[in-house]
């Protein structure tokens, strides 16, 4: 779905207020879009994209690991994909600065890789703007041996 009224409103809630009782009604949104439900099947690894430390600080809980544990609760992993910097906010920023700002920012953890090769993965994110983001997650997953990567999101910026 589009990130526009009311969905940017209510999503903003969930991820910058403090409301994660949101999760459950925008899984069941994730869960109804087209091809998600075979995405999902297992052996899928479901992993939320991770947030960095003083994010999470900042929030008390990562958005996307509460969508993926209520997406597939026995797949969902926040600890095999992890942000290895702080990168600046993306608000704001064009597809070139986004992909700039993203480079290098995830890895799989170096003692959990094995968990990675020859998977099928599904990362889980809120918002999807420029896709920068889980690009780069996903080219850290592919590096580490995983057979694919795709991606459910709640909602795409227009300009995704």
């Amino acid at each position: 779905m589009d990130y526009a009224y009311p969905w940017a409103e209510l999503i903003g809630r969930f991820k910058f207020h403090a409301e994660p009782g949101w999760a459950a009604a925008l899984a069941a949104l994730i869960r109804s879009a087209p091809g998600a439900q075979e995405l999902l099947a297992p052996p899928s690894l479901v992993l939320p994209m991770p947030l960095a430390p003083s994010r999470l600080r900042e929030r008390g809980y990562n958005q996307a690991f509460e969508l993926a544990r209520r997406l597939a609760p026995a797949q969902a992993d926040a600890r095999l994909l992890l942000r290895t910097r702080d990168t600046a906010s993306q608000l704001g920023l064009d597809r070139a600065a986004r992909l700039r700002n993203v480079r290098g920012a995830f890895a799989v953890e170096p003692l959990r890789a094995d968990a990675v090769a020859g998977q099928t993965v599904v990362l889980v994110d809120d918002v999807m703007t420029t896709g920068a983001s889980l690009h780069a997650a996903a080219e850290a997953l592919l590096r580490a041996g995983a057979a694919s990567v795709s991606a459910l999101v709640v909602a795409r910026t227009p300009a995704a």
